[in-house]
């Protein structure tokens, strides 16, 4: 396989782009894989964990050992009814982490989880290159001015409803259409403020059920049709307990499953909890498609 070109569903796509996240560039002629880092005492699988910055880095160290080109570092569980945290309490827990790995880690990509632009904001002026933003820019409409001043990268995620309701019975007439029409909305306003650096992030599981999950995932590769890098979600996720009866602890198979099928579908990058897992199913598709 040619390191330009990625195939997916039987169509050649071009991935020879390369997105610039800050000062930073990440280079998506392969899938890339995000490594996460929760800092939230109540995340629905790792929360609690790393809770204190050297397990953090720890962590860390051991995600870009396993081929992680992005650290996700979230201090706000958005899981599926999640009380809403206070913004100082946020920036309280993130920020000593954000500091500490640009420190420690100088050449890796730290991504920012959070709807919140003061958040945001304190954390680029700490190093950060990336925002994660599960709103797509719904929660605080400040964000995109942000983002239009700064120049770091931006993943506009899908999101019906908050996390505190979004499950609550989710309903769509055609959930893929609804999703692409939202992201055009979105990319449309970013590219007017002058926001390039843009990766799209369905949004499985945040305002979604178990049936919608499955059919976006089957139509991944609708989303490719604006010309940027599709991000996914999957990693332990209820769209794998609730077919398979495990719980987030029991599910790293069937993530790597799920996360193998969106390669094939034209994933760009991969959010995971398990760093070598994801890798390894993309260094596998990789050889498959040659």
């Amino acid at each position: 396989m040619t390191p330009d070109k990625w195939s997916a569903k039987g169509t050649l796509f071009s991935k020879n782009q390369k997105l610039k996240c800050g000062e930073k560039v990440l280079d998506l002629s392969m899938p890339r894989v995000i490594g996460v880092l929760n800092i939230t005492p109540d995340s629905f699988y790792d929360g609690g964990r790393f809770t204190n910055i050297p397990e953090g880095l720890n962590h860390v160290e051991r995600m870009i050992a396993d081929g992680a080109a992005i650290i996700d570092v979230g201090a706000a569980s958005t899981r599926p009814g999640a009380a809403l945290v206070p913004e100082g309490v946020e920036l309280e827990r993130l920020l000593p982490y954000v500091e500490a790995v640009r420190k420690a880690f100088p050449d890796i990509i730290i991504s920012i989880d959070t709807y919140r632009s003061k958040v945001a904001s304190n954390a680029i002026n700490l190093g950060a290159d990336m925002i994660n933003d599960i709103s797509g820019g719904l929660f605080d409409d400040k964000m995109f001015g942000l983002l239009s001043q700064t120049g770091v990268a931006y993943i506009l995620m899908h999101i019906k409803g908050t996390p505190g309701s979004m499950q609550h019975n989710p309903f769509y007439e055609d959930v893929v259409n609804e999703i692409s029409l939202f992201f055009a909305c979105q990319v449309k306003l970013l590219r007017k403020m002058g926001v390039e650096n843009i990766i799209l992030d369905p949004g499985f599981g945040f305002g979604k059920s178990v049936g919608h999950n499955y059919e976006i995932l089957q139509k991944l590769d609708n989303f490719t049709e604006l010309g940027l890098p599709v991000a996914v979600g999957v990693s332990r996720k209820s769209m794998i307990n609730k077919v398979l009866g495990t719980l987030p602890s029991e599910a790293l198979n069937g993530t790597t499953v799920l996360n193998t099928i969106a390669i094939l579908m034209g994933a760009d990058i991969l959010r995971v909890h398990d760093v070598k897992e994801a890798v390894e199913a993309i260094e596998l598709c990789a050889n498959f498609m040659r």
